[in-house]
């Protein structure tokens, strides 16, 4: 069984550069992360979980979108500079967590899992997946984006992430994006099929 890789890692990974996967410089990531936010079916969102939120890029456009949002990030050099760049916002919190065994308590109307799910090992991918789902509430989103290309060195790739939370009990999918280099997809909290932007507005 595959493991989780461990924050030292990623604290190494900081420690080379303070943006080691370009998320502040490559229009790739500014494109991928307008694709995200536009995929996201609700205009305004109660409560938001953001794990895995590196040095906070997306963080602060999520910021945007949420009343309250909690991110969080294994590495400490990461959650330092997560927290600087949304210094402005008082409604965001950014705090330095290990997952699936320090998942926040609590309930989230949004989820977002981005360029995270592949770092996990099987059975910790599962439990993060399980903690997800139980913490959104009914009709919640949850969105997820990741790389599609091998990286060896990780205990998974985008395309089998993917695969697993496809299996996740009480989650729906409403829409999909995919492309050569990464896949989008979000779901809904829902023990039935997923309800479309136009339903949920009484357009369809």
């Amino acid at each position: 069984m595959t493991a989780t890789l461990g924050a030292s890692y990623f604290d190494e990974m900081y420690a080379r550069s303070a943006d080691p996967w370009g998320f502040t410089s490559r229009w790739y990531e500014r494109r991928k992360y307008a694709i995200s936010l536009a995929m996201l079916p609700r205009e305004r969102y109660r409560r938001g979980f953001e794990p895995g939120c590196s040095i906070g890029v997306l963080t602060g456009q999520l910021a945007g979108r949420c009343d309250r949002l909690l991110a969080c990030d294994v590495a400490a050099a990461a959650v330092t500079a997560a927290a600087r760049r949304v210094r402005g916002c008082g409604h965001v919190r950014v705090q330095q967590r290990v997952l699936p065994a320090q998942w926040p308590a609590g309930r989230f109307d949004l989820v977002v899992f981005s360029e995270l799910l592949y770092y996990f090992g099987e059975a910790d991918l599962r439990a993060v997946l399980d903690r997800a789902a139980g913490s959104l509430e009914d009709g919640g989103t949850l969105l997820a984006v990741h790389w599609r290309h091998v990286v060896p060195e990780y205990p998974g790739s985008g395309d089998s992430a993917h695969a697993v939370l496809a299996e996740q009990p009480g989650l729906a999918r409403l829409a999909e994006h995919t492309e050569a280099d990464f896949r989008a997809e979000v779901y809904q909290r829902t023990d039935g099929a997923a309800v479309s932007v136009a339903q949920a507005s009484g357009l369809a």
